[in-house]
Protein backbone atom coordinates (compact mmCIF):
# COMPACT_ATOMS: atom_id res chain seq x y z
CA UNK A 1 0.00 0.00 0.00
CA UNK A 2 1.33 3.45 -0.86
CA UNK A 3 1.32 6.44 1.41
CA UNK A 4 -1.35 8.05 -0.76
CA UNK A 5 -3.95 5.90 1.00
CA UNK A 6 -3.36 7.83 4.22
CA UNK A 7 -3.60 11.29 2.65
CA UNK A 8 -6.47 13.69 3.47
CA UNK A 9 -9.58 13.31 1.34
CA UNK A 10 -10.84 16.29 -0.67
CA UNK A 11 -14.33 15.71 0.78
CA UNK A 12 -14.55 17.19 4.29
CA UNK A 13 -17.36 14.80 5.20
CA UNK A 14 -20.04 15.32 7.81
CA UNK A 15 -18.96 16.43 11.25
CA UNK A 16 -15.28 15.97 10.33
CA UNK A 17 -14.08 19.52 11.01
CA UNK A 18 -13.97 21.43 14.27
CA UNK A 19 -13.27 25.13 13.67
CA UNK A 20 -11.92 27.50 16.33
CA UNK A 21 -10.14 30.82 16.48
CA UNK A 22 -7.13 29.29 18.28
CA UNK A 23 -5.94 25.69 18.54
CA UNK A 24 -3.71 24.69 21.47
CA UNK A 25 -2.01 21.29 21.53
CA UNK A 26 -0.97 20.45 25.09
CA UNK A 27 -2.38 21.11 28.56
CA UNK A 28 0.60 22.10 30.70
CA UNK A 29 1.53 25.56 31.94
CA UNK A 30 2.37 26.97 28.49
CA UNK A 31 -0.75 25.67 26.77
CA UNK A 32 -3.19 26.67 29.48
CA UNK A 33 -1.74 30.13 30.13
CA UNK A 34 -1.83 30.84 26.38
CA UNK A 35 -5.41 29.57 26.13
CA UNK A 36 -6.60 31.72 29.02
CA UNK A 37 -5.06 34.80 27.41
CA UNK A 38 -6.33 34.33 23.85
CA UNK A 39 -9.79 33.31 25.07
CA UNK A 40 -10.25 37.01 25.79
CA UNK A 41 -10.81 37.50 22.03
CA UNK A 42 -11.82 34.16 20.55
CA UNK A 43 -12.88 30.53 20.89
CA UNK A 44 -10.12 28.12 21.89
CA UNK A 45 -9.70 24.36 21.60
CA UNK A 46 -7.17 22.57 23.82
CA UNK A 47 -6.18 19.13 22.56
CA UNK A 48 -4.57 16.79 25.10
CA UNK A 49 -3.85 13.11 24.52
CA UNK A 50 -4.57 11.87 28.04
CA UNK A 51 -6.30 13.57 30.94
CA UNK A 52 -5.52 17.28 31.06
CA UNK A 53 -3.42 16.92 34.21
CA UNK A 54 -1.10 14.38 32.54
CA UNK A 55 1.64 16.88 31.75
CA UNK A 56 5.26 17.56 32.60
CA UNK A 57 4.09 20.66 34.47
CA UNK A 58 2.18 18.45 36.91
CA UNK A 59 5.38 16.51 37.64
CA UNK A 60 7.58 19.57 38.27
CA UNK A 61 8.78 19.47 41.86
CA UNK A 62 11.41 22.14 42.34
CA UNK A 63 9.73 25.42 41.44
CA UNK A 64 10.07 28.47 39.22
CA UNK A 65 13.13 30.72 39.15
CA UNK A 66 12.41 34.44 39.40
CA UNK A 67 14.19 37.35 41.00
CA UNK A 68 12.17 38.44 44.05
CA UNK A 69 14.75 39.07 46.77
CA UNK A 70 16.32 42.56 47.13
CA UNK A 71 19.73 40.89 47.50
CA UNK A 72 19.26 39.17 44.13
CA UNK A 73 19.31 40.87 40.72
CA UNK A 74 18.37 40.34 37.10
CA UNK A 75 22.06 40.53 36.20
CA UNK A 76 22.91 37.69 38.61
CA UNK A 77 20.12 35.48 37.23
CA UNK A 78 21.27 36.24 33.68
CA UNK A 79 24.87 35.40 34.56
CA UNK A 80 23.90 32.09 36.20
CA UNK A 81 21.82 31.12 33.16
CA UNK A 82 24.62 32.02 30.74
CA UNK A 83 27.19 30.09 32.76
CA UNK A 84 25.03 26.97 32.77
CA UNK A 85 24.35 27.26 29.02
CA UNK A 86 28.01 26.68 28.03
CA UNK A 87 28.25 29.41 25.42
CA UNK A 88 25.06 28.78 23.45
CA UNK A 89 22.55 30.95 25.33
CA UNK A 90 21.35 34.04 23.49
CA UNK A 91 21.93 36.85 25.95
CA UNK A 92 19.07 38.99 24.62
CA UNK A 93 16.70 36.04 25.09
CA UNK A 94 18.02 35.30 28.57
CA UNK A 95 17.55 38.88 29.66
CA UNK A 96 14.10 39.04 28.05
CA UNK A 97 12.92 36.01 30.05
CA UNK A 98 14.63 36.87 33.34
CA UNK A 99 13.33 40.44 33.42
CA UNK A 100 9.77 39.18 32.99
CA UNK A 101 10.06 36.86 35.98
CA UNK A 102 8.21 39.09 38.48
CA UNK A 103 5.33 39.64 36.02
CA UNK A 104 5.15 35.88 35.42
CA UNK A 105 4.81 35.24 39.14
CA UNK A 106 2.12 37.91 39.39
CA UNK A 107 0.19 36.30 36.52
CA UNK A 108 0.34 32.87 38.15
CA UNK A 109 -0.88 34.25 41.47
CA UNK A 110 -3.71 36.09 39.70
CA UNK A 111 -4.82 32.72 38.34
CA UNK A 112 -4.88 31.22 41.82
CA UNK A 113 -1.40 29.69 42.16
CA UNK A 114 -0.05 29.74 45.71
CA UNK A 115 3.63 29.72 46.66
CA UNK A 116 5.08 28.92 50.08
CA UNK A 117 5.56 31.96 52.34
CA UNK A 118 8.84 32.38 54.28
CA UNK A 119 9.42 29.82 57.02
CA UNK A 120 10.26 32.60 59.48
CA UNK A 121 8.10 35.53 58.33
CA UNK A 122 9.05 37.76 61.27
CA UNK A 123 12.80 37.54 60.71
CA UNK A 124 14.57 40.56 59.17
CA UNK A 125 14.51 40.52 55.35
CA UNK A 126 12.19 37.50 55.24
CA UNK A 127 10.47 38.72 52.09
CA UNK A 128 7.21 37.41 50.64
CA UNK A 129 8.23 33.88 49.65
CA UNK A 130 10.26 30.92 50.87
CA UNK A 131 13.04 30.94 48.30
CA UNK A 132 15.00 27.80 47.50
CA UNK A 133 18.36 27.38 45.82
CA UNK A 134 19.24 24.76 43.22
CA UNK A 135 22.27 23.73 41.19
CA UNK A 136 23.94 26.49 39.18
CA UNK A 137 22.18 29.30 41.06
CA UNK A 138 24.29 31.67 43.14
CA UNK A 139 21.23 33.02 44.99
CA UNK A 140 18.04 31.69 46.52
CA UNK A 141 15.42 32.55 43.86
CA UNK A 142 13.25 29.45 43.41
CA UNK A 143 9.60 30.00 44.37
CA UNK A 144 7.85 26.75 45.21
CA UNK A 145 4.86 25.04 46.77
CA UNK A 146 6.55 22.47 49.04
CA UNK A 147 7.99 19.90 46.59
CA UNK A 148 4.94 19.82 44.28
CA UNK A 149 5.06 23.22 42.58
CA UNK A 150 3.99 21.95 39.17
CA UNK A 151 0.97 20.20 40.62
CA UNK A 152 -0.13 23.45 42.25
CA UNK A 153 0.26 25.34 38.96
CA UNK A 154 -1.63 22.65 37.04
CA UNK A 155 -4.42 22.60 39.65
CA UNK A 156 -5.00 26.34 39.55
CA UNK A 157 -4.81 26.83 35.78
CA UNK A 158 -6.83 23.74 34.95
CA UNK A 159 -9.65 24.95 37.19
CA UNK A 160 -9.68 28.26 35.30
CA UNK A 161 -9.60 26.51 31.93
CA UNK A 162 -12.48 24.17 32.78
CA UNK A 163 -14.58 27.10 33.97
CA UNK A 164 -13.92 29.35 30.95
CA UNK A 165 -16.88 29.59 28.55
CA UNK A 166 -14.73 30.12 25.46
CA UNK A 167 -12.29 27.24 26.02
CA UNK A 168 -13.19 23.72 24.90
CA UNK A 169 -10.98 21.01 26.43
CA UNK A 170 -10.67 17.78 24.44
CA UNK A 171 -9.09 15.08 26.61
CA UNK A 172 -8.01 11.70 25.21
CA UNK A 173 -7.52 13.31 21.82
CA UNK A 174 -4.17 12.70 20.15
CA UNK A 175 -2.81 15.08 17.51
CA UNK A 176 -1.45 13.16 14.52
CA UNK A 177 -0.06 15.85 12.22
CA UNK A 178 -0.30 19.56 11.61
CA UNK A 179 -2.48 20.78 8.77
CA UNK A 180 -0.67 23.25 6.54
CA UNK A 181 -1.67 25.25 3.50
CA UNK A 182 0.79 23.35 1.32
CA UNK A 183 -0.43 19.93 2.47
CA UNK A 184 -3.99 21.08 1.83
CA UNK A 185 -3.15 21.87 -1.80
CA UNK A 186 -3.35 25.63 -1.47
CA UNK A 187 -1.16 28.04 -3.35
CA UNK A 188 0.65 30.98 -1.84
CA UNK A 189 2.56 31.19 1.42
CA UNK A 190 2.57 28.07 3.54
CA UNK A 191 1.02 28.46 7.00
CA UNK A 192 -0.40 26.40 9.85
CA UNK A 193 -4.13 25.68 9.62
CA UNK A 194 -4.65 23.32 12.57
CA UNK A 195 -4.17 19.59 13.12
CA UNK A 196 -5.59 16.17 12.40
CA UNK A 197 -6.62 14.67 15.73
CA UNK A 198 -7.46 11.10 16.74
CA UNK A 199 -10.38 10.71 19.14
CA UNK A 200 -9.15 7.75 21.19
CA UNK A 201 -12.56 6.54 22.35
CA UNK A 202 -13.98 6.15 18.83
CA UNK A 203 -10.91 5.76 16.62
CA UNK A 204 -12.17 8.57 14.41
CA UNK A 205 -9.89 11.32 13.09
CA UNK A 206 -11.14 14.90 12.91
CA UNK A 207 -9.67 18.07 11.47
CA UNK A 208 -9.37 20.74 14.15
CA UNK A 209 -8.78 24.00 12.33
CA UNK A 210 -7.78 27.48 13.46
CA UNK A 211 -6.02 30.47 11.88
CA UNK A 212 -3.44 30.25 14.70
CA UNK A 213 -2.00 27.09 16.31
CA UNK A 214 0.00 26.84 19.54
CA UNK A 215 2.27 23.85 20.19
CA UNK A 216 2.69 23.21 23.92
CA UNK A 217 3.30 19.48 23.87
CA UNK A 218 6.28 19.28 26.22
CA UNK A 219 9.42 17.23 25.82
CA UNK A 220 10.73 13.89 24.62
CA UNK A 221 12.19 12.10 27.63
CA UNK A 222 10.48 8.84 26.69
CA UNK A 223 12.97 8.31 23.87
CA UNK A 224 15.24 7.06 26.69
CA UNK A 225 14.95 3.89 28.74
CA UNK A 226 15.22 5.76 32.04
CA UNK A 227 13.49 9.11 32.39
CA UNK A 228 11.88 11.37 34.97
CA UNK A 229 9.21 12.35 32.46
CA UNK A 230 5.55 11.31 32.34
CA UNK A 231 4.51 8.77 29.71
CA UNK A 232 3.11 11.53 27.48
CA UNK A 233 6.61 12.92 26.77
CA UNK A 234 7.11 11.26 23.38
CA UNK A 235 8.21 14.35 21.42
CA UNK A 236 4.92 14.74 19.55
CA UNK A 237 5.10 18.48 18.93
CA UNK A 238 8.72 18.36 17.80
CA UNK A 239 7.98 15.54 15.36
CA UNK A 240 4.82 17.18 13.98
CA UNK A 241 6.57 20.52 13.50
CA UNK A 242 9.49 18.80 11.76
CA UNK A 243 7.20 16.93 9.37
CA UNK A 244 5.37 20.21 8.65
CA UNK A 245 8.65 21.89 7.61
CA UNK A 246 9.51 23.97 10.68
CA UNK A 247 13.15 24.30 11.77
CA UNK A 248 14.32 22.58 14.94
CA UNK A 249 17.43 23.51 16.93
CA UNK A 250 19.90 21.90 19.36
CA UNK A 251 18.25 18.49 19.52
CA UNK A 252 21.51 16.91 20.76
CA UNK A 253 21.23 18.65 24.14
CA UNK A 254 19.19 16.30 26.32
CA UNK A 255 19.48 17.06 30.01
CA UNK A 256 19.80 14.12 32.37
CA UNK A 257 18.58 14.89 35.85
CA UNK A 258 21.24 13.66 38.28
CA UNK A 259 18.89 12.26 40.92
CA UNK A 260 15.99 9.92 40.22
CA UNK A 261 15.02 7.43 42.89
CA UNK A 262 16.66 4.03 42.36
CA UNK A 263 14.04 1.43 43.23
CA UNK A 264 12.47 -1.29 41.06
CA UNK A 265 8.96 -0.01 41.76
CA UNK A 266 9.68 3.73 41.67
CA UNK A 267 9.00 4.44 38.01
CA UNK A 268 10.26 7.88 36.91
CA UNK A 269 10.26 9.41 40.40
CA UNK A 270 12.42 12.51 40.56
CA UNK A 271 14.29 13.69 43.64
CA UNK A 272 14.28 17.44 43.18
CA UNK A 273 17.53 19.38 43.02
CA UNK A 274 16.17 21.47 45.88
CA UNK A 275 17.18 18.62 48.23
CA UNK A 276 20.80 19.47 47.46
CA UNK A 277 19.91 23.16 47.71
CA UNK A 278 18.89 22.51 51.32
CA UNK A 279 22.18 20.78 52.14
CA UNK A 280 21.84 17.28 50.68
CA UNK A 281 25.18 15.66 49.78
CA UNK A 282 25.90 13.14 47.04
CA UNK A 283 27.98 10.21 48.25
CA UNK A 284 29.26 6.89 47.01
CA UNK A 285 27.55 3.86 48.50
CA UNK A 286 30.32 3.71 51.10
CA UNK A 287 29.24 7.16 52.33
CA UNK A 288 32.15 9.12 50.85
CA UNK A 289 31.23 12.46 49.17
CA UNK A 290 32.61 12.89 45.64
CA UNK A 291 31.37 16.12 44.04
CA UNK A 292 34.36 18.06 45.41
CA UNK A 293 36.43 16.10 42.86
CA UNK A 294 34.41 17.46 39.92
CA UNK A 295 33.40 21.10 40.46
CA UNK A 296 34.03 24.07 42.74
CA UNK A 297 30.30 24.34 43.47
CA UNK A 298 30.33 20.71 44.65
CA UNK A 299 26.77 19.38 45.00
CA UNK A 300 25.31 22.58 43.58
CA UNK A 301 27.23 22.36 40.29
CA UNK A 302 25.20 22.61 37.05
CA UNK A 303 23.22 19.51 36.15
CA UNK A 304 25.38 18.39 33.24
CA UNK A 305 28.43 18.30 35.53
CA UNK A 306 26.62 16.42 38.31
CA UNK A 307 25.06 13.85 35.96
CA UNK A 308 28.42 13.10 34.32
CA UNK A 309 30.08 12.88 37.73
CA UNK A 310 27.55 10.29 38.89
CA UNK A 311 27.89 8.39 35.62
CA UNK A 312 31.68 8.37 36.04
CA UNK A 313 31.43 7.15 39.63
CA UNK A 314 29.03 4.34 38.70
CA UNK A 315 31.26 3.17 35.86
CA UNK A 316 34.35 3.37 38.09
CA UNK A 317 32.90 1.52 41.08
CA UNK A 318 30.51 -0.83 39.28
CA UNK A 319 27.72 0.22 41.67
CA UNK A 320 24.12 0.53 40.51
CA UNK A 321 23.52 3.83 42.28
CA UNK A 322 24.96 6.60 44.45
CA UNK A 323 23.19 8.08 47.47
CA UNK A 324 21.84 11.52 48.30
CA UNK A 325 22.12 12.18 52.02
CA UNK A 326 19.98 14.79 53.78
CA UNK A 327 19.93 13.10 57.18
CA UNK A 328 20.54 15.09 60.33
CA UNK A 329 23.84 13.30 60.98
CA UNK A 330 25.24 14.51 57.67
CA UNK A 331 23.59 17.89 57.11
CA UNK A 332 22.40 18.99 60.55
CA UNK A 333 18.90 19.43 59.12
CA UNK A 334 16.13 18.69 61.61
CA UNK A 335 13.91 15.78 60.47
CA UNK A 336 10.80 17.94 60.89
CA UNK A 337 12.24 20.47 58.44
CA UNK A 338 12.91 17.76 55.84
CA UNK A 339 9.42 16.30 56.22
CA UNK A 340 7.83 19.75 55.92
CA UNK A 341 9.97 20.98 53.02
CA UNK A 342 9.74 17.76 50.98
CA UNK A 343 6.46 16.10 51.96
CA UNK A 344 5.85 14.35 48.64
CA UNK A 345 9.39 12.96 48.44
CA UNK A 346 9.26 11.88 52.09
CA UNK A 347 5.95 10.04 51.62
CA UNK A 348 6.94 8.39 48.33
CA UNK A 349 10.31 7.18 49.64
CA UNK A 350 8.66 5.94 52.85
CA UNK A 351 6.30 3.90 50.67
CA UNK A 352 9.40 2.06 49.41
CA UNK A 353 10.85 1.61 52.89
CA UNK A 354 13.24 4.59 52.82
CA UNK A 355 13.01 7.17 55.61
CA UNK A 356 14.97 10.06 54.12
CA UNK A 357 15.40 11.69 57.54
CA UNK A 358 17.28 8.60 58.76
CA UNK A 359 18.97 7.07 55.70
CA UNK A 360 20.41 8.25 52.37
CA UNK A 361 18.32 8.10 49.18
CA UNK A 362 19.59 5.78 46.40
CA UNK A 363 19.65 7.80 43.15
CA UNK A 364 20.68 7.51 39.49
CA UNK A 365 20.55 9.96 36.53
CA UNK A 366 17.64 9.82 34.09
CA UNK A 367 16.61 11.72 30.95
CA UNK A 368 14.81 14.83 32.12
CA UNK A 369 14.60 17.80 29.77
CA UNK A 370 15.16 18.46 26.07
CA UNK A 371 16.97 21.78 25.68
CA UNK A 372 16.38 21.70 21.93
CA UNK A 373 13.13 21.81 20.00
CA UNK A 374 11.11 23.92 17.60
CA UNK A 375 13.07 27.09 16.91
CA UNK A 376 11.04 30.17 17.78
CA UNK A 377 11.60 33.90 17.53
CA UNK A 378 11.10 36.65 20.10
CA UNK A 379 7.32 36.42 19.60
CA UNK A 380 7.23 32.67 20.22
CA UNK A 381 6.54 31.86 16.56
CA UNK A 382 8.23 29.17 14.47
CA UNK A 383 9.34 29.74 10.88
CA UNK A 384 6.06 28.10 9.76
CA UNK A 385 3.74 31.14 9.81
CA UNK A 386 0.99 31.10 12.45
CA UNK A 387 2.54 28.13 14.25
CA UNK A 388 3.49 29.33 17.73
CA UNK A 389 5.18 27.22 20.39
CA UNK A 390 6.07 27.53 24.07
CA UNK A 391 7.57 25.38 26.79
CA UNK A 392 9.85 22.37 26.46
CA UNK A 393 8.81 21.74 22.85
CA UNK A 394 10.81 24.84 21.85
CA UNK A 395 14.33 26.11 21.46
CA UNK A 396 14.14 29.81 22.31
CA UNK A 397 17.80 30.51 23.00
CA UNK A 398 17.33 30.59 26.79
CA UNK A 399 18.89 27.26 27.78
CA UNK A 400 21.79 26.96 25.35
CA UNK A 401 23.70 23.71 25.84
CA UNK A 402 22.40 23.11 29.38
CA UNK A 403 19.31 24.36 31.21
CA UNK A 404 19.67 26.14 34.54
CA UNK A 405 17.46 24.51 37.17
CA UNK A 406 13.87 25.85 37.45
CA UNK A 407 14.19 28.13 34.41
CA UNK A 408 11.81 25.90 32.44
CA UNK A 409 8.52 26.95 34.06
CA UNK A 410 9.64 30.57 33.78
CA UNK A 411 10.38 30.18 30.07
CA UNK A 412 7.06 28.41 29.50
CA UNK A 413 4.88 31.17 30.92
CA UNK A 414 6.95 34.06 29.52
CA UNK A 415 6.80 32.76 25.94
CA UNK A 416 3.19 31.58 26.27
CA UNK A 417 2.31 35.11 27.31
CA UNK A 418 4.40 36.69 24.54
CA UNK A 419 2.87 34.38 21.93
CA UNK A 420 -0.62 35.13 23.24
CA UNK A 421 -0.02 38.87 22.91
CA UNK A 422 1.14 38.50 19.30
CA UNK A 423 -1.71 36.08 18.50
CA UNK A 424 -4.31 38.50 19.86
CA UNK A 425 -2.77 41.34 17.85
CA UNK A 426 -2.61 39.26 14.67
CA UNK A 427 -5.96 37.50 14.97
CA UNK A 428 -8.08 40.09 13.10
CA UNK A 429 -5.60 40.07 10.20
CA UNK A 430 -5.28 36.31 9.64
CA UNK A 431 -7.31 34.82 6.81
CA UNK A 432 -9.91 32.24 7.86
CA UNK A 433 -9.07 28.59 7.30
CA UNK A 434 -12.28 27.49 5.57
CA UNK A 435 -12.63 23.80 4.71
CA UNK A 436 -9.64 21.48 4.72
CA UNK A 437 -9.43 17.94 3.35
CA UNK A 438 -10.83 15.33 5.70
CA UNK A 439 -8.68 12.46 6.96
CA UNK A 440 -9.20 9.11 5.31
CA UNK A 441 -8.01 5.73 6.54
CA UNK A 442 -7.92 4.42 2.96
CA UNK A 443 -7.37 0.67 2.97
CA UNK A 444 -5.68 0.69 6.38
CA UNK A 445 -6.83 -2.13 8.67
CA UNK A 446 -7.04 -2.36 12.47
CA UNK A 447 -3.88 -3.36 14.29
CA UNK A 448 -3.88 -6.99 15.45
CA UNK A 449 -0.25 -7.26 16.58
CA UNK A 450 0.39 -4.45 19.05
CA UNK A 451 3.47 -6.35 20.22
CA UNK A 452 5.33 -4.92 17.22
CA UNK A 453 4.76 -1.40 18.58
CA UNK A 454 5.95 -2.44 22.05
CA UNK A 455 9.04 -4.14 20.65
CA UNK A 456 10.08 -1.14 18.53
CA UNK A 457 9.38 1.30 21.36
CA UNK A 458 11.56 -0.69 23.77
CA UNK A 459 14.35 -1.09 21.22
CA UNK A 460 14.53 2.66 20.49
CA UNK A 461 14.60 3.58 24.17
CA UNK A 462 17.28 1.03 24.97
CA UNK A 463 19.73 1.94 22.17
CA UNK A 464 19.20 5.64 22.84
CA UNK A 465 20.15 5.06 26.48
CA UNK A 466 23.18 2.93 25.62
CA UNK A 467 24.50 4.88 22.62
CA UNK A 468 23.17 8.47 22.88
CA UNK A 469 23.14 8.97 26.64
CA UNK A 470 25.16 11.02 29.11
CA UNK A 471 28.46 10.02 27.48
CA UNK A 472 28.66 9.45 23.71
CA UNK A 473 31.20 8.47 21.07
CA UNK A 474 31.32 8.49 17.27
CA UNK A 475 30.99 4.71 17.17
CA UNK A 476 28.01 4.66 19.52
CA UNK A 477 26.25 7.36 17.51
CA UNK A 478 26.89 5.47 14.25
CA UNK A 479 25.38 2.34 15.77
CA UNK A 480 22.33 4.31 16.90
CA UNK A 481 21.87 5.72 13.39
CA UNK A 482 22.13 2.22 11.92
CA UNK A 483 19.44 0.95 14.28
CA UNK A 484 17.08 3.86 13.58
CA UNK A 485 17.53 3.40 9.82
CA UNK A 486 16.27 -0.18 10.06
CA UNK A 487 13.43 0.66 12.41
CA UNK A 488 12.24 3.65 10.39
CA UNK A 489 11.23 1.49 7.43
CA UNK A 490 9.38 -0.93 9.68
CA UNK A 491 7.56 1.80 11.58
CA UNK A 492 6.58 3.65 8.39
CA UNK A 493 5.19 0.46 6.88
CA UNK A 494 3.18 -0.13 10.03
CA UNK A 495 1.91 3.46 10.03
CA UNK A 496 0.69 3.42 6.44
CA UNK A 497 -0.87 -0.03 6.53
CA UNK A 498 -2.80 0.08 9.81
CA UNK A 499 -5.37 2.41 11.34
CA UNK A 500 -3.76 4.89 13.67
CA UNK A 501 -3.87 4.36 17.42
CA UNK A 502 -2.39 6.56 20.17
CA UNK A 503 0.41 4.02 20.63
CA UNK A 504 1.29 3.99 16.93
CA UNK A 505 1.25 7.79 16.75
CA UNK A 506 3.60 8.00 19.73
CA UNK A 507 5.94 5.37 18.28
CA UNK A 508 6.16 7.26 14.99
CA UNK A 509 6.97 10.49 16.83
CA UNK A 510 9.40 8.77 19.16
CA UNK A 511 11.36 7.39 16.21
CA UNK A 512 11.41 10.76 14.45
CA UNK A 513 12.74 12.63 17.49
CA UNK A 514 15.27 9.91 18.30
CA UNK A 515 16.70 10.23 14.80
CA UNK A 516 16.89 14.02 15.10
CA UNK A 517 18.83 13.67 18.35
CA UNK A 518 21.20 11.12 16.81
CA UNK A 519 21.83 13.19 13.68
CA UNK A 520 22.41 16.40 15.61
CA UNK A 521 24.72 14.69 18.11
CA UNK A 522 26.77 13.07 15.34
CA UNK A 523 27.10 16.42 13.59
CA UNK A 524 28.40 18.32 16.65
CA UNK A 525 32.00 17.11 16.84
CA UNK A 526 32.91 18.68 20.17
CA UNK A 527 31.92 18.38 23.82
CA UNK A 528 29.78 21.17 25.24
CA UNK A 529 27.24 21.26 28.04
CA UNK A 530 24.98 18.23 27.85
CA UNK A 531 26.68 16.84 24.72
CA UNK A 532 29.80 14.93 25.78
CA UNK A 533 31.64 12.93 23.10
CA UNK A 534 34.67 10.82 24.06
CA UNK A 535 36.13 11.28 20.56
CA UNK A 536 35.86 15.09 20.69
CA UNK A 537 36.51 16.12 24.28
CA UNK A 538 37.33 19.78 23.63
CA UNK A 539 34.88 22.62 23.14
CA UNK A 540 35.22 24.13 19.65
CA UNK A 541 33.76 27.64 19.60
CA UNK A 542 35.09 28.40 16.13
CA UNK A 543 33.19 25.62 14.36
CA UNK A 544 30.37 24.84 16.79
CA UNK A 545 29.82 27.99 18.83
CA UNK A 546 26.25 28.43 17.55
CA UNK A 547 23.01 26.44 17.36
CA UNK A 548 22.63 23.20 15.46
CA UNK A 549 19.69 23.51 13.06
CA UNK A 550 17.78 20.77 11.25
CA UNK A 551 14.85 20.81 8.86
CA UNK A 552 13.00 18.10 6.97
CA UNK A 553 14.93 17.03 3.89
CA UNK A 554 18.26 18.46 5.10
CA UNK A 555 21.17 17.27 7.18
CA UNK A 556 22.07 19.37 10.27
CA UNK A 557 23.90 22.66 9.87
CA UNK A 558 25.27 25.35 12.17
CA UNK A 559 23.25 28.55 12.46
CA UNK A 560 25.02 31.45 10.72
CA UNK A 561 24.12 33.78 13.62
Amino acid sequence: MTSASRQPSPDPGPDASHAFDFLVIGSGLAGMHYALRVAEVGDVAIITKREASDSATDWAQGGIAAVSDPEDSFDAHVEDTMNAGAGLCREDTVRFVVERGPDAIAALRKNGVEFDPPRTPDSPGAGEFDLAREGGHTQRRILHKADATGREIERALLARVRAHPRIALFEDHCAIDLITATKSGRTGTNRALGAYVLEASTGEVHAYTAPITMLATGGAGKIYLYTSNPDVASGDGMAMAYRAGATLANMEFMQFHPTCLFHPQAKSFLITEAVRGEGGILCRRDGEPFMQDYHAMRDLAPRDVVARAIDTELKRTGDDYVVLDITADTTGRDPSFVRGRFPMIFERCLKYGIDITREPIPVVPAAHYCCGGVRTNERGESDLPNLFAAGEVTSTGLHGANRLASNSLLEAIVYADTAAGESIRRSPEVAPVDDVPAWTHGEATPIHEAVVITQNWDEIRRFMWNYVGIVRSDRRLARAQHRIDMLREEINEFYWNFRVTPELIELRNLATVAELVVQSAAFRKESRGLHYNLDHLDRDDERFGRDTLIQRGDTPWISPT
